[in-house]
């Protein structure tokens, strides 16, 4: 992916505010990467101009082969659907359906067969320590094992990308040993890229380079 002279600013006139001030970079395909910086230096705001799920104000940001900012919403979504996988720092589950059901969508709205997609989720869930509470709510599960459905609806399909924002911010150190295992697993054996955002130095320190942002600029 690449990421050319982003801008990203939000309101307009005096009220106007950069996330993003022009910013580059290019991840090669199988890099894990950390985004590093001070809390609002515009880090999460890149990831999700990286993944398209926000629009630069100016710019380019090009997702495997595609330039993101050239399509319209729908042609936009199937390529994320395809391509990328998201944790996001709020979980971002789908209250009404259970743990089984939320890792299961993703693999559905790309086109899996039914049976085949039930089974690769259960496995997904089972591998983070989830077996036997598939059929949970997400308010019946604690915020560490939200957190972790939601790193297995991420996985499950074996994206090219992985988008991860804070992916251990809510675990216990144990816990966030296997989700960061997982994590590595994922980038060593499958060659899946991750860009990750993170405050942890154990988190930055498993990547294979750290990017670190300042003011809404890579420094």
């Amino acid at each position: 992916m690449e990421a050319r002279q982003v801008t990203r600013v939000y309101g307009s006139g005096d009220a106007a505010a950069a996330a993003l001030r022009g910013v580059d970079l290019q991840v090669a395909e199988g890099e894990m990467v950390a985004i590093m910086g001070a809390s609002g230096c515009g880090k999460t705001t890149l990831l999700n101009c990286l993944s398209g799920l926000d629009r630069p104000t100016s710019g380019q940001v090009i997702l495997a082969g595609r330039d993101l900012t050239a399509l319209r919403e729908p042609a936009l979504t199937r390529h994320r659907a395809r391509v990328a996988g998201f944790v996001f720092q709020s979980y971002n589950l789908i209250p009404v359906l259970t743990s089984e059901e939320n890792v299961l969508l993703p693999l559905l709205t790309r086109g899996d067969e039914q049976g085949a997609a039930r089974q690769r989720a259960r496995g997904a869930l089972a591998g983070l320590g989830l077996a036997g509470k598939e059929r949970r709510l997400p308010n019946e599960l604690s915020g560490g094992e939200q957190q972790r459905v939601a790193i297995a609806r991420a996985l499950a399909p074996e994206p090219r990308v992985v988008f991860a924002d804070e992916p251990t911010g809510n675990l216990d150190a144990e816990r966030a040993k296997d989700v960061l295992d997982l994590l590595v697993s994922a980038n060593r054996e499958r060659g899946q890229t991750l860009v990750v955002v993170t405050h942890d130095p154990r988190v930055a320190e498993r990547c294979t380079r750290v990017v670190r942002m300042e003011s809404g600029r890579v420094v």
